[in-house]
């Protein structure tokens, strides 16, 4: 199903932007990278509600008091994240970081380098090298590309 220690990015974006939150309360974020798109018998409300038990038990080992401020949550999983924002099973890296999908195979074979079968249109983001996760790279290696080209 899924995993009851799940692996967790986090981010406080208040900390930097303290008008995001009342004062003396923080937003947190959080990104669980390998979250199932399918389940046996598909995402339940109660399905949805464990695996935010599930972070929140995992965060809760490194903030001990995390349950009692915890003021309101939203768990998304992937199969909310393509209904409500369009991206393919969720997947906010435009396809899965494996070994098909990687390096000259990413996007896909023969798109490679940025580059399209259209001269002078390029490509950038989460569905090329290196990936998602790695922000603002895709953009860089692409815009050197350009260069190359000289457009």
């Amino acid at each position: 199903e899924f995993a009851k220690r799940p692996y967790i990015d986090c981010i406080l974006p208040s900390v930097i932007d303290p008008d995001m939150a009342p004062p003396g309360k923080h937003v947190m974020s959080c990104f669980v990278q390998y979250a199932p798109y399918e389940l046996n018998g598909g995402w339940t409300d109660a399905k949805r509600e464990a695996f935010g038990d599930a972070v929140v038990d995992t965060l809760s080992e490194y903030i001990p008091n995390l349950k009692d401020i915890i003021l309101h949550r939203q768990v998304l999983t992937p199969v909310d994240i393509e209904q409500q924002i369009g991206i393919s099973q969720g997947n906010i890296f435009h396809g899965e970081l494996s070994l098909s999908q990687l390096f000259f195979l990413r996007p896909a074979p023969g798109y490679a380098k940025y580059r399209t079968p259209i001269k002078g249109y390029y490509q950038c983001g989460s569905g090329t090298h290196p990936g998602g996760g790695i922000m603002g790279a895709p953009g860089q290696l692409a815009a050197f590309e350009m260069l190359k080209d000289g457009v």
